[in-house]
């Protein structure tokens, strides 16, 4: 489909780089050539030694050194592909780079397409940047023959989209090539030579391509031999013209005039580093436009001089993990952020500094701050887009944010009253599934690359953030948490609704696979994921327990649930009092029940026996007086974390077959499993009734636990793969 070209010549330091990210496009039908011209470092070693494992890469040597263009021009006669890719040998690009330009290609019937650059520096001392502003980055848009010469005015007030790297039909290409006299601008005058061709040429302001600028860099200095072969390859242009081309020969001639100021200004800042005061006040008076050309580089300097004092350095030479996530992570108040606090704190307590940072304000939901308890102090930093800190406050300025929030209080409060038989409140969209807008990447962009040694994406739908942190080369981990794909079907088959995002197998795992590491909660996920991507490294990581000295058994009219507002918790918990609650105070009538957690929001009044504790900052309490822990999950897959954490503080559970997946193997003589609402109830009334067997439960229980989930079985291959890197 594709053929990928990278012209090289002694990129060593960045070759490996670059090609891998060719090598992981989620377009898999593609050919990647290398044309090397005549390089004398590692280049090839390292070429040859990916081709032994990918035969889609090919190597093509000159034994002289002619410039960039030549190399692509060799690489263009060999190239098999339907469409060529230009991507440089010091640069990189997203997975979805290729599937995305061709399949809009396609759509738009254009025949020459190109991304947005990001742009960003080799020691991330300052912030990157974009080709694409104002009006040009809002949508995508057609370029013509004469747009597109006057958007490569040098100094101009347009982008230079003669640095945009094009993706064009091979077709175009049977007869035209570079012009091998130019060692910059030569995408340029090929994509000229198509336009008057009659290609026509799209725009899309996606950032799918990463430009790194590094002092052996030659593309973004213009040099006085490189303006003058760029001036002479245009004076023959005009020569060329015919009369009926008198409007693009205006546009090439505006062109040429703003190469003649920028030889004057490059005459002018020799003469000024060389104190040739009189040389360069001469060609001032001569060329009066670059005297406004020279305030470039004092707006440099000061740029240089303020990013120094934003950028975040590091404070030390220790190993900096930057965990990617959208999860509202506040403390332990919830599955998922339990189990990402707990393996952070395994890494944090191997000497290791741990960040945290959140891409997007939707982490909020719908209010308009976050409060983060002490539970986060176990990072080194803590970063939310869209919000300014104020101690341990997250504060959105965002009006309607407010508003918002306001409404969902008012909501909330009728709700409970029994004001309101429902809620009226529109949750909003789940924020971890939501598609990162340019604005969550270029924040991941300006802060990640500092802190980023390795990466590690918190849920599947984050691994496409990965590319942003501008570290191609530090090792990465998605936290699986959950099988995405399987719950659709799952709310389905019990007429439910509620699913918060919708992944085909083929996506997740697709999702999966753009990072190093997946790390899987359970057994049965990972074997799902290993059938899917053999060649992945696959880690399991289950929840690392720190279990009680002895069974608690509690009191014996006392049941807890706890849960967040996951659509699994919220489904369980109404079939547990539909179908259960009843028969257990008929059966029990000193039963009582309490629920902790976020769960009840959206729930209305509870029946009489049933008290709400909502969130708590300790369950310490509740699970010591909890007689019996009830786990009525019909939907979900994931490890049941609060299965773990019950199992570990010596209590007795009562649960369904869902409570168990992926975990039978070591609990399914440690609990009570009942699918059967009645049978469910008559589980949780009978252990009420009997302290002995409780006791015998959870000592079975916490054997298995000390057994099974110590956090070195748990963490260890994991710390083993960030530490060891």
């Amino acid at each position: 489909m594709v053929s990928v070209i990278m012209a090289n010549y002694n990129g060593g330091a960045y070759l490996a780089d670059a090609i891998r990210s060719v090598q992981r496009q989620t377009l898999r039908n593609i050919e990647i050539i290398v044309s090397d011209d005549a390089s004398n470092d590692c280049s090839v070693e390292i070429t040859t030694q990916l081709m032994a494992v990918d035969d889609r890469i090919r190597l093509l040597r000159s034994d002289r050194n002619r410039g960039p263009a030549a190399a692509r021009n060799d690489a263009l006669g060999l190239a098999k592909g339907a469409w060529i890719a230009i991507v440089d040998s010091d640069d990189f690009i997203h997975p979805t780079r290729l599937a995305t330009l061709v399949d809009s290609a396609v759509r738009d019937d254009a025949d020459i397409v190109a991304d947005d650059l990001l742009i960003f520096d080799t020691d991330h001392s300052f912030p990157p940047s974009t080709l694409l502003k104002g009006q040009w980055k809002r949508k995508p848009f057609w370029i013509d023959t004469n747009g597109y010469v006057r958007a490569n005015i040098l100094y101009g007030h347009t982008p230079i989209l003669g640095y945009l790297k094009p993706l064009f039909r091979s077709v175009l290409v049977t007869s035209a090539r570079y012009n091998e006299d130019l060692r910059i601008g030569e995408d340029y005058n090929l994509v000229l030579t198509l336009l008057r061709a009659g290609a026509r040429f799209r725009v899309y302001p996606d950032l799918l391509y990463f430009y790194r600028k590094h002092n052996s860099s030659i593309s973004h200095r213009l040099q006085t031999k490189v303006l003058d072969a760029l001036k002479v390859v245009d004076l023959q242009l005009i020569e060329r013209l015919r009369s009926k081309d008198d409007r693009l020969r205006a546009e090439i001639e505006a062109r040429v005039n703003s190469i003649d100021i920028a030889l004057a200004y490059e005459e002018v800042l020799s003469s000024l580093k060389s104190a040739n005061w009189a040389q360069a006040i001469r060609t001032i008076v001569a060329n009066p436009k670059t005297l406004f050309l020279l305030r470039l580089p004092i707006i440099a300097r000061i740029k240089r001089l303020r990013s120094r004092k934003k950028i975040a350095h590091r404070q030390n030479d220790r190993r900096q993990v930057c965990v990617i996530s959208r999860q509202r992570v506040v403390g332990r108040t919830n599955g998922s952020s339990v189990y990402l606090l707990d393996l952070m704190k395994a890494i944090a307590d191997r000497g290791i500094d741990i960040h945290f940072l959140s891409p997007s304000s939707s982490t909020l939901g719908r209010w308009p701050y976050i409060a983060i308890s002490d539970d986060l102090s176990i990072f080194k930093s803590v970063r939310i887009h869209g919000t300014w800190r104020l101690g341990r406050y997250f504060v959105s300025l965002d009006p309607r944010r407010l508003l918002r929030g306001a409404f969902a209080v008012c909501d909330m409060a009728a709700l409970k009253l029994g004001l309101s038989g429902r809620s009226y409140s529109k949750k909003d969209p789940y924020s971890i599934a939501q598609p990162l807008t340019r604005r969550d990447q270029l924040f991941i962009a300006r802060y990640a690359p500092r802190i980023g040694d390795f990466l590690i994406a918190d849920y599947c739908f984050l691994t496409d953030a990965l590319p942003f942190a501008l570290r191609p080369e530090a090792g990465s981990a998605v936290i699986m948490h959950d099988r995405f794909s399987s719950r659709p079907g799952q709310f389905a088959a019990l007429n439910r609704k509620g699913v918060e995002a919708i992944l085909t197998e083929e996506k997740e795992c697709d999702m999966l696979g753009r990072a190093d590491t997946i790390l899987a909660i359970q057994w049965e996920e990972a074997d799902f994921v290993r059938r899917r991507l053999p060649k992945h490294q696959i880690i399991v990581a289950p929840l690392a327990a720190r279990p009680t000295d002895a069974p608690q058994p509690g009191q014996d009219d006392q049941i807890l649930f706890v849960g967040s507002a996951a659509a699994a918790n919220v489904d369980g918990l109404t079939w547990f009092i539909d179908y259960c609650w009843t028969a257990i105070q008929r059966s029990y009538p000193a039963a009582k029940m309490c629920i902790a957690g976020t769960v009840s929001q959206f729930m209305g009044p509870m029946p009489d026996g049933i008290r709400v504790a909502g969130l708590v900052k300790d369950l310490d309490p509740l699970y010591a007086q909890a007689g019996v822990i009830v786990s009525p999950l019909r939907i979900g897959s994931g490890l049941k974390i609060k299965l773990i954490e019950a199992l570990s503080r010596g209590k007795t559970v009562v649960g369904t077959s869902k409570t168990l997946q992926g975990v039978g193997e070591y609990f399914a003589d440690c609990i009570v499993i009942e699918d059967d609402p009645e049978r469910f109830a008559e589980a949780v009334v009978r252990l009420l009734m009997d302290r002995k067997a409780r006791i015998a439960l959870a000592s079975r229980g916490l054997s298995q636990i000390r057994d099974h989930f110590s956090p070195e079985k748990c963490y260890g291959a994991f710390l083993k793969e960030v530490v060891g890197r």
